[in-house]
């Protein structure tokens, strides 16, 4: 049940193609697959960086469960990656999120 959400204040960009990127990134975290991955993709939000309203963008990854720190920087590595090229955003003006869900409802119940 993993759900990425990408804001950034990049403009003109592919969602899509984001989407079907972190599609096949999510497997870097065990048991994670397409399949449950819920995605959004915010652009042209106000953000700030550093000060500055230059391109920026936070990804949150959040997840039913937990993964090891192996698994979730191979995931940072790509996330950043994947928003770095397709927002045009420099990877030093990308923070990567994770959050750990231990309840995560779905269809009208509960995991």
């Amino acid at each position: 049940m993993p759900y990425i959400e990408i804001d950034t204040n990049a403009t003109g960009i592919a969602p899509e193609m984001i989407e079907k990127k972190l599609g096949r990134a999510i497997e870097l975290l065990p048991g994670k697959t397409e399949r449950w991955l819920m995605v959004r993709v915010n652009e042209g939000e106000r953000m700030t960086f550093a000060g500055t309203a230059e391109p920026c963008a936070l990804a949150v990854v959040s997840l039913f469960g937990k993964a090891s720190d192996k698994a979730y920087a191979d995931m940072t590595a790509e996330v950043t990656k994947i928003v770095a090229s397709e927002t045009g955003v420099p990877g030093d003006r990308i923070y990567v999120k994770f959050e750990e869900v231990s309840t995560w409802g779905w269809s009208g119940s509960n995991f």
